[in-house]
This record gives C-alpha cells, sequence and structure tokens, in this order.
C-alpha cells in the first residue's frame, strides 16, 4: 500500500543570487525567460555543480543547449546531486551516450509531417509544431532533434501551410498545438494562432501542451488567460514529473487556467531515478487533482539519442499504476502509456488483474490481491 500521505509539497525559494531582483521583475515572465541560465557559471550562482556536471555544460551543449529560467533553477536543492529538479534541467555526460535502439526521431513525425509543420498520424488528430523555443531545456526531450535548433523553426508559411492543410481535412476534429513550447510565444502571435484554427469549422478539439505552468508559472497572465477564453473549448495540458514542481507558484498558474475555462491535464515522462516512485507519483497525483488538472498519461520514455540513462523497464511504470489502483481516486490514477517507435502511436499497459477464464467464468485478483469469480453471460 502507498503512503501517499507522508509526502509534502515543496515550495520555491528565491536564490541569494536573485535576492536584489524586485518582486515585479520576478513575476515577469519576459524577466524570467530573458534571465534564463545557460552556462555552467550561471548555474553556479544558484547550486553547487560537480565536475562532471561541468564538463556535460560544456560538452552536451553543443547537441542540446542548455537554459533554466531562475524560477525553476529556484526549485533546486543547492547541495543535492540527486534533486529531481536538477536531473531534468541540468546536462549529464550520459547524454554523450548512443544507444543501439536509439532514434533521432523515436515517433517518425518528420515522417508522418503532411504540410509545414504539421504531422498526422492518426486518422482524427494532428500535432502542429509551433516553435523551437522553451523556458527550460529539459534533458529528457524526445524533439532535441530540433528544440532548441533556431534553424526548425517554423516560418509564417509553414504554420499558413499546416492551417490550410486543416481546413482541407474534415477527418481531423483534434489539434495538438505543440513545440518547443507555444506560450513561448507572444500572446498576440497566440491569439493570432488559435484564432485561425478556431475558425476551422470541423476543428472541434484545440490543445495545447506546455512545460510553461512546471517551469515559468509567471507566464500564465490574465492576458494569456483571456486569450485561450477567447477560443474555447481549450484543452491544455501539462508536463509535471515530480512532487518537487509542485510550488504555490504552479498551483496558482493552474487555478487561473481553470478559471479562464481550460480543462487541464497532465502528461509525467517516466524517469529513472526522478520519478519511478509509486509514492511520490500517488501524492503528486492528488496535488493536481486538488489543484484542477487531471492526470491523464504516465510515458515510457521514448528511445531519443541521448537520453537512454533516464529511461525506467516497462516494470516500473507498471508497478506505478498497481500502488496507485484501489488504493487512490480513481481520477489520481493516469493511463501508463508507451508510444511505439516508429510511428506506431500509443498503447495503454496495465497489470494483469485477470487471472483464468475457465469457459464462461472468468477469475480476477483485486487490488489487495484477492479472487473474485465473474460469470459471462
Amino acid at each position: 500500500m502507498v503512503a501517499m500521505s507522508e509526502l509534502s509539497v515543496i515550495n520555491a525559494r528565491r536564490p541569494a543570487a536573485f535576492a536584489a531582483v524586485s518582486d515585479e521583475e520576478w513575476s515577469d515572465w519576459r524577466w524570467q525567460h530573458a534571465h534564463r541560465l545557460r552556462t555552467a557559471e550561471a548555474l553556479s550562482a544558484v547550486i553547487r555543480l560537480r565536475d562532471d556536471e561541468r564538463q556535460a555544460c560544456e560538452r552536451a551543449t553543443e547537441r542540446f543547449p542548455l537554459a533554466v529560467t531562475p524560477y525553476y533553477a529556484s526549485l533546486m536543492r543547492p547541495d543535492d546531486p540527486g534533486c529531481p529538479i536538477r536531473l531534468q534541467a541540468i546536462p549529464r555526460l550520459a547524454e554523450l551516450e548512443r544507444h543501439p535502439s536509439d532514434l533521432a526521431d523515436p515517433l517518425a513525425e518528420d515522417e508522418h509531417r503532411v504540410a509545414g509543420a504539421l504531422t498526422h498520424r492518426y486518422p482524427d488528430r494532428a500535432m502542429l509544431y509551433t516553435t523551437h523555443s522553451c523556458a527550460v531545456y529539459c534533458r529528457h526531450c524526445n524533439r532535441r532533434r530540433k528544440v532548441g535548433d533556431p534553424t526548425s523553426a517554423p516560418s509564417k508559411d509553414d504554420l499558413r501551410a499546416a492551417v490550410a492543410y486543416l481546413r482541407q481535412h474534415p477527418e481531423v476534429r483534434d489539434v495538438l498545438v505543440s513545440g518547443g513550447d507555444p506560450l513561448s510565444l507572444s500572446d498576440e502571435r497566440l491569439d493570432e494562432l488559435l484564432g485561425s484554427l478556431r475558425a476551422i469549422p470541423h476543428l472541434e478539439i484545440i490543445r495545447v501542451a506546455t512545460r510553461a505552468v512546471v517551469t515559468l508559472p509567471q507566464r500564465v497572465t490574465r492576458d494569456l488567460v483571456g486569450v485561450l477564453r477567447r477560443h474555447q473549448p481549450i484543452y491544455v495540458a501539462t508536463h509535471f514529473n515530480h512532487l518537487a514542481e509542485c510550488s504555490s507558484e504552479a498551483a496558482a498558474a493552474l487555478y487561473a487556467l481553470a478559471d479562464g475555462g481550460a480543462v487541464i491535464v497532465n502528461q509525467m515522462v517516466l524517469l529513472k531515478g526522478i520519478n519511478d516512485d509509486p509514492a511520490m507519483v500517488g501524492r503528486m497525483n492528488q496535488w493536481l487533482l486538488k489543484n484542477r488538472c487531471r492526470p491523464y498519461y504516465i510515458f515510457q520514455c521514448d528511445p531519443a539519442v541521448g537520453i537512454s540513462h533516464f529511461r525506467t523497464p516497462i516494470a516500473a511504470g507498471l508497478e506505478i499504476i498497481e500502488a496507485l489502483r484501489g488504493f487512490t481516486s480513481g481520477l489520481a490514477v493516469p493511463h501508463y502509456v508507451v508510444d511505439l517507435p516508429g510511428g506506431g502511436g500509443k498503447v495503454s499497459l496495465q497489470p494483469e488483474y485477470l487471472l483464468r477464464r475457465e469457459g464462461k467464468r472468468l477469475t480476477f485478483r483485486n487490488y489487495l490481491g484477492k479472487t473474485f469469480v465473474y460469470d459471462e453471460v
């Protein structure tokens, strides 16, 4: 049984390096974005870097850039090399290694690109790549082949071509606005983009995938909420990976989005040594529900180049689902999915509860391990 109530939420505390920064500046998402920590020297003002981390900041960033908002850095435990925030945001030398199964484009998004920045892989859904930029470049990013690379930024013509394709394909009823992070765009550009999508009659669902709620909650301003409200219904997919990210600032951002009419879900990526702990996941999911965000997916970490050290066995994900099911609300139990390499799509995995079938008599076990018989008619 998971003792979820024993874990507590960690709140952001401004590091001494930013003591002279005014509250107005600290709360301004543009200030946070402009003052991202991008070198080992800048990070050293906030945390105590190990020698191997310094080396990784020099070598690994040749392949994938480094950027951490002052806010997200404030969540780090300065002297703890195992801090879950630190492990997600600071390069490691393991990023230089390549496993034989690693793929540059593990989900074959480029192979299924149909127009400009649009990927159409599922029958009624498409993904729109809107920007190469993020507030924080997460080290487990599965799009590191293009995220952070200025040359990968879609042009206005790319976005217009994507919208034109969607107009011409009435089978597409759901579009995921992704990146990079769409909330790296200005309110004006985001408003224009969402307006062009909402003007398509058959497009019923618009989803915005963002990690800004976690790494830059200051981005959720009254003006941004107003933009999203104008184009309802809007679904916002956040990306909380650890309870240490569940700060009062993040909670305020979730509440603002929900009050503005957004439906919010969370997509966690399972990361070795970071969040492969059932008790922590359970407590985080309860916190998310309390703050009006529904845990939706636990993703198995994709086999992208440079992130194999984050990958867990499939058994770790099943263990988390098993530990949650029955011990907390079903609302706090997400789908555990593997997004199949090569563009095969998502498959959902569950622990095995059906023990045997004898004709029309089925024997199940429940979450406590007790057996029950169900007769089919």
